[in-house]
């Protein structure tokens, strides 16, 4: 086949996949290769070296050696305890009340009128990823899934052009970082409050709501709508978290507890300034740290750490993340918790804390290679960016570390021009790489041994298309690596969910299981009909689903087999409640002992009344 000119693939290596005309899928070139097995990766030395210049193609290349990362101690003072903070004063940005944005329209679970097609391919690789920078590249409007063609055994995938939705949080490369005087910074003056809340709340429980509910149909719980009085662009949703029997949600400058059993808040927490980002995770006894603005005026950097216990809604320590230099760029961060450790991440450096005081566990390595962005959990992986010669021929790895010391337990190093794109699941490690611009968008999806070697990687059937859902989409220099929805994994299968392959009302899809340790799929499962299913996670050995209604047809929670089959009905949502389910922006699900939950992604309105009727979290269960 026709390699791009002076660019010939390594012998018995990936190669690349010929590029195509912008948006015109091309014909087959000839069978899949097969990559070669990964060297086992080489454990960290110090000092830390420069990585060699790597082909423009092929086989991602060995681990290299990489020095330990430079620990920062402190000192650090004892953890400020939280004070009164007074009421929330409006918001910072001069808005004058009302009228709003608008509000994203569209119900939830629309398509994209047109698929991301690739062409049949000649290279190994995998399903397809969303967005003009995968699920990780970063322009602030409504995340919608990625269409995604594949074609017999394949390994590459190229995205066709004019991609403009959602993603979640790019490297920053193409931005021209602007220094900021710190002193312009107009910090918070005081400590966050707490609301211990009187039991009313807003869990807004109607009795209508389930007046129209069959036989069979669960319960609405409880219904709850926005109390947040928010600045005219609306305000990001951060969470939910589900921490013994309070639900969390963090929105604008408040975050808040309700009960899941009846939806009423059992504590407020108000903060100084916005919230700008949060970890998936919490540790195990309840706690989260987030991040919040150093300020209430647009020159702010999302920079002040701020400890909560979701249990109580008591506000811990909170401290400001000091930057490395005049371009360490602090609009987001990327978070994730593992352990007692919690990241923060950006491009140029990264820094961790302790979640249960705050001291600094790592900072920024000062080598060739930086951390950029983290996924947490069991494990705590971190994507990583050298520095090259070519700013459009990145390097990039991925390593996993230890929580309590930084140190890197092995590096997997991606072939030259590669970028790290999404974590799907931490054990065992899936990760998505990207590579292009979002004109033609290639996209591969791998699994790594827990040494850091290649396992396997994706191949999927001709005609399928995939649909990955990932959230974080206003992030810009702290890429999220997690937050993916329509994605699952066991020890041996990865379960990803396929666009809608009909249309109208009688849309539907499938899930479609791949072998981990051959990249090869190994079932397909159908959705009922005229539904839609996405994975969840795994819960009890079995794939958790969402399966979403219809017009006049309510979703709910499935399980599926891990050999296969059709889904299980655990919790069926009523049908007459299916336009309000329906009706929420880029939602979040959630279950939980025998609990469902909805919550908005996202809060807008276009008029001061209409923001307090918008319905923001809604729970049923039996």
């Amino acid at each position: 086949m026709t390699q791009p000119p002076g660019q010939q693939p390594p012998q018995g290596g990936f190669g690349a996949p010929q590029e195509p005309p912008h948006g015109v899928p091309q014909p087959p070139q000839g069978p899949p290769q097969t990559p070669p097995p990964a060297a086992p990766p080489q454990a960290p030395a110090a000092p830390p070296t420069p990585p060699p210049t790597q082909p423009g193609y092929g086989y991602p290349q060995q681990p290299g050696p990489y020095g330990q990362p430079q620990q920062q101690p402190g000192p650090y003072g004892q953890p400020q305890q939280p004070g009164p903070y007074g009421q929330q004063q409006p918001g910072p940005y001069g808005q004058q009340p009302g009228p709003y944005g608008q509000q994203q329209p569209g119900p939830y679970g629309q398509q994209p009128q047109a698929g991301y097609g690739f062409p049949p391919q000649q290279h190994p690789g995998a399903p397809v990823p969303p967005g003009p920078n995968g699920p990780g590249g970063g322009s602030p409007f409504k995340r919608k899934p990625a269409l995604i063609i594949g074609a017999a055994v394949v390994a590459l995938l190229v995205i066709g052009g004019g991609v403009y939705f959602a993603t979640s949080g790019g490297d920053g490369d193409d931005d021209k970082p602007v220094a900021k005087k710190t002193e312009q910074v107009a910090k918070p003056s005081g400590s966050p409050s707490v609301d211990q809340g009187d039991g009313n709340g807003t869990g807004r429980k109607d009795d209508d709501l389930n007046s129209g509910r069959k036989d069979g149909e669960a319960k609405v719980l409880w219904l709850q709508k926005n109390d947040v009085d928010l600045p005219r662009n609306g305000a990001t949703v951060y969470g939910p978290w589900i921490v013994g029997d309070t639900i969390v949600k963090g929105m604008y400058r408040t975050v808040s507890g309700y009960s899941v059993a009846d939806g009423k808040q059992t504590w407020t927490l108000k903060l100084p300034a916005d919230i700008c980002s949060a970890p998936e995770q919490t540790t195990a006894d309840g706690k989260i740290v987030i991040a919040i603005k150093n300020g209430t005026t647009d020159k702010a950097d999302c920079s002040a750490l701020q400890q909560i216990d979701l249990d109580t809604g008591k506000a811990g320590w909170k401290k400001e993340v000091k930057k490395s230099g005049l371009f360490d760029m602090m609009s987001d961060l990327s978070m994730a918790i593992s352990g007692d450790t919690v990241t923060a991440g950006r491009t140029g450096t990264s820094n961790a804390y302790r979640v249960s005081d705050g001291k600094e566990v790592f900072g920024k390595r000062g080598g060739n290679c930086e951390p950029f962005a983290f996924a947490g959990g069991p494990k705590l992986i971190a994507a990583v960016n050298c520095r090259t010669d070519d700013i459009e021929n990145p390097q990039q790895e991925i390593e996993e570390l230890d929580p309590n010391t930084g140190t890197a337990k092995w590096t997997y190093k991606a072939a030259r021009g590669w970028e790290v794109d999404k974590v799907y699941s931490v054990s065992p490690l899936i990760v998505s790489f990207t590579k292009g611009d979002s004109d033609d968008k290639k996209w591969t999806v791998v699994a790594l041994r827990e040494n850091g070697t290649l396992r396997s990687q994706l191949k999927s059937d001709k005609g399928d298309k995939f649909a990955p859902e990932c959230g974080g989409g206003f992030s810009i220099f702290g890429q999220q690596l997690q937050d993916c929805t329509g994605v699952a994994a066991d020890a041996n299968t990865f379960y990803m969910s396929t666009a809608d392959d009909s249309s109208g009302s009688a849309r539907t899809n499938k899930v479609v299981a791949f072998d981990l340790n051959t990249g090869k799929t190994k079932w397909k499962a159908n959705a009922p009909a005229e539904e839609t299913m996405k994975p969840l996670g795994m819960e009890g050995g079995n794939v958790l689903l969402y399966v979403e209604g219809g017009y006049g047809k309510g979703g709910g929670i499935a399980t599926l087999s891990p050999a296969g089959g059709s889904p299980k009905t655990v919790l069926k949502h009523p049908d007459s409640t299916s336009e309000i389910e329906r009706s929420f922006y880029n939602p979040k699900i959630r279950y939980a002992d025998g609990r469902s939950f909805i919550a908005s992604g996202r809060v807008s309105a276009s008029n001061d009344k209409e923001e307090m009727e918008t319905k923001t979290m809604m729970a049923f269960g039996n």
